[in-house]
C-alpha cells in the first residue's frame, strides 16, 4: 500500500497562512546584524517573484538556476520558482567559470539568479550569452538584467498552486566526484515522500532551531535544511561566513545540526586549539567533573541545546564518535545519496552502535547484490539523469532499485556497514585488490592527520598521503606517525598494509579543486597530482616521508 506523504508547497502554504508572524529565516548583514524573515513576509516575497516569473510566460516547467551561497532568498527564490510552475536548477557557489557554463547548458536554464557569492568575478564568464540574470539580496556587485526590487514590485499571485506529486521539481547536479557532474532529475513526489518521512523520526518542531552552513544546492542541506524546516516549522539560522561560523553557531544555538566528518572533526581541533589533548583527556575522565566539562565545552561551541547531531556524506572516524560520546553529545550517522534524496539509512537515537550506520529509513528496501553493491528502492528514488538515459540505465535497475556502488553488509537486525567503493577498489602490484575507504577510515582516527587518501593501484603495497592540522612539528611528529602507522597495519591483512604515510605539502581545499563543494576529497585528482612521485615514494625505506 503506498505511504501517505504531502508535497512540499502544499505544506508551505499551510505554514504560511496558519502563523504568518512566527520567525522563519534568519539572516546574517554584517556587522553583527541579522535580518528575522517571518513565513508570512518570504511567502510574500516568494509570492511577488512567482508572479515576475509567470509574466516572463515561459514554457511550463522550465529550468531556473540558481547560484548562491546559503542564505534567506537561496529558499525563497526555490519557492518562488516552483509556485511559478518551473524547475530550479541550484549550482554550487564555488565553481569554476568553464563548470558553470557546463551545467548552464547541459540543463538548458532559461534564466540565472544569481545571490551571495565569495568570486562572482570568477564565475561570470560562464554565464552563456543571452541569458537573463537576476541579481538577489546580498547579490555582488556587477551587470545584471534584473534585480530583486525589480521582482517585488509585482503583486503577489493569490493562488495557491499545488505541483502533481510526478512533476518534476529539481535537477540536482552532483559534486562531480569522479568527473563531470551528472543532473539528478527530482519529483515533488520524491522530496515529499523522504522529507515527510525523514522528519518523523526525529520529532522536530516549530520549536527547534536550525543552522544552515554547508552548500544549499547540495542534497543533504536541501533535505535537512530547507524541507526539514518546512515539513516541521524550525526556524533557520544562516551562518555569515567561515570566519564567523562560530559566532553564528553560538548565536543559532540549534537544537539539530547536520554536518560532514570534517565539519565535526573542525570543531574538535577548534577546542583542542584551546586546551590540550591530554588536559581535556584527563578532567572528561573525573567522576561527575567530566559531565560538567563535557557540558560547557559544547556551550563553548554552541551545541549545548543540540537534541539531534547527524553526519554523513563519508563514514566518521569511531575515534571522533566516542569523543563526542564523552561531551555528552551522540553524533549519528546518516546515509544517502543525491539519486535518493539523502534518504536511505539513519542511525536512530538511543541505538548507536559504533561502526553502523544504522537501520533503514521509512519506506526503504535495501538489498546487498552478489558483489557486495548496497542497493536501495523507495519512493524517493530519482527519475533518472537528465539527458543521460545510458548513465541512467545503468544506475538503476529493472525493478527500480537503485546502484548505490557502495559496498556493504547489513547485520542480524538489518543495520547496514559501508566496507568501501566499488570504484574505488584498485589492484596492487602484487594482484591483490584494496579497498581505501575503511583504511582512510582508521587512519583518521589520528588527531593530528587532518585529511588521508589511500592510494596504490600498480604499487608493491598501498601509501596514504595525508594532510597535517596546521603547526605541527615535523620531528615531533614522526614518532608518534610511526607508531600510529605500525598500529593501524596490525589490525589489516597482509595485502592491505601501508607501506608509508606521505605528508603531502599541499592542502586539500575545494578552492585548489582537491576537495568537492561537500568536502569529498576527488582521488582523481590527487592520483594525478602525485602520480609522477608514487613509485618513487614506495621504493624508499622510510615508513613516514614528507613531501619535498
Amino acid at each position: 500500500m503506498p505511504v501517505a506523504f504531502r508535497l512540499p508547497l502544499q505544506v508551505f502554504f499551510e505554514r504560511e497562512a496558519r502563523h504568518p508572524r512566527k520567525p522563519f529565516l534568519v539572516q546574517p548583514i554584517g556587522g553583527g546584524e541579522v535580518q528575522t524573515l517571518t513565513w508570512g513576509e518570504v511567502g510574500h516575497q516568494a509570492r511577488c517573484a512567482a508572479q515576475w516569473l509567470r509574466a516572463r510566460q515561459l514554457p511550463p516547467g522550465s529550468h531556473i538556476a540558481l547560484i548562491s551561497k546559503n542564505c534567506a532568498h537561496w529558499i525563497i527564490a526555490d519557492l518562488a520558482i516552483w509556485m511559478a510552475g518551473h524547475v530550479s536548477v541550484p549550482l554550487y557557489p564555488n565553481l569554476t567559470a568553464d563548470s558553470v557554463a557546463h551545467v548552464l547548458t547541459h540543463s538548458e536554464a532559461a534564466l540565472a539568479l544569481i545571490g551571495k557569492l565569495d568570486d562572482w568575478p570568477a564565475m561570470a564568464p560562464g554565464i552563456p550569452a543571452g541569458l537573463s540574470t537576476i541579481r538577489l539580496p546580498l547579490g555582488p556587485a556587477g551587470d545584471f538584467d534584473f534585480t530583486w526590487a525589480d521582482l517585488q514590485v509585482c503583486s503577489p499571485i493569490q493562488d495557491n498552486p499545488e505541483a502533481e506529486a510526478s512533476s518534476l521539481a529539481t535537477i540536482v547536479y552532483t559534486s562531480g566526484t569522479t568527473g563531470l557532474p551528472k543532473g539528478v532529475m527530482q519529483t515533488f513526489g520524491a522530496l515529499g515522500f523522504a522529507a515527510t518521512r525523514g522528519t518523523e523520526l526525529f520529532g522536530l518542531g516549530e520549536g527547534d532551531r536550525l543552522l544552515s552552513y554547508l552548500p544549499l544546492c547540495h542534497v543533504a542541506e536541501r533535505m535537512f535544511v530547507e524541507l526539514a524546516s518546512i515539513y516541521t516549522g524550525q526556524t533557520v539560522f544562516f551562518a555569515e561566513s567561515l570566519d564567523t561560523f562560530l559566532t553564528d553557531l553560538r548565536r543559532a544555538r540549534p537544537t539539530a545540526l547536520f554536518g560532514v566528518p570534517r565539519i565535526w572533526t573542525k570543531l574538535q581541533m577548534g577546542v583542542y586549539a584551546k586546551v590540550s589533548q591530554k588536559r581535556l583527556d584527563r578532567l572528561l575522565r573525573l567522576p561527575f567533573i567530566g559531565r560538567h566539562v563535557g557540558r560547557k565545552v559544547l556551550a563553548g561551541l554552541g551545541l549545548d541545546a543540540l537534541r539531534i547531531a547527524l553526519s554523513g556524506a563519508a563514514p566518521v572516524p569511531e575515534a571522533l564518535l566516542r569523543w563526542y560520546q564523552r561531551l555528552g553529545l551522540d553524533v549519528l550517522e546518516v546515509y544517502g545519496m543525491t539519486e535518493s534524496c539523502g534518504y536511505s539509512h539513519v542511525c536512530r537515537p538511543g541505538q548507536q552502535t559504533l561502526g553502523w550506520i544504522g537501520l533503514p529509513c521509512p519506506g526503504v528496501e535495501v538489498r546487498i547484490d552478489p558483489l557486495g553493491e548496497v542497493q536501495v528502492r523507495s519512493g524517493a528514488t530519482m527519475l533518472g539523469y537528465f539527458k543521460d538515459p545510458q548513465k541512467t540505465a545503468e544506475t538503476l535497475t529493472d525493478d527500480g532499485f537503485l546502484r548505490t556502488g557502495d559496498k556493504g553488509e547489513q547485520d542480524a537486525a538489518g543495520r547496514l556497514r559501508l566496507t568501501g567503493r566499488l570504484k574505488e577498489i584498485f589492484k596492487t602490484s602484487k594482484g591483490k585488490y584494496v579497498a581505501p575507504a575503511p583504511i582512510e577510515n582508521r587512519l583518521a582516527e589520528h588527531a593530528r592527520i587532518e585529511q588521508v587518501c589511500v592510494v596504490g593501484e600498480g604499487l608493491s603495497a598501498p601509501i596514504g598521503l595525508c594532510v597535517l592540522a596546521a603547526g605541527e612539528d615535523r620531528q615531533a611528529l614522526r614518532g608518534e606517525l610511526e607508531c600510529w602507522l605500525e598500529q593501524v597495519n596490525q589490525a589489516l591483512d597482509k595485502h592491505e598494509r601501508l607501506r608509508q604515510l606521505v605528508v603531502v605539502k599541499d592542502s586539500w581545499a575545494v578552492e585548489n579543486g582537491f576537495l568537492t563543494p561537500t568536502l569529498k576529497i576527488k582521488r582523481n585528482v590527487i592520483e594525478s597530482t602525485y602520480g609522477a612521485q608514487l613509485h618513487a615514494w614506495s621504493e624508499r625505506s622510510e615508513s613516514i616521508l614528507w613531501q619535498d
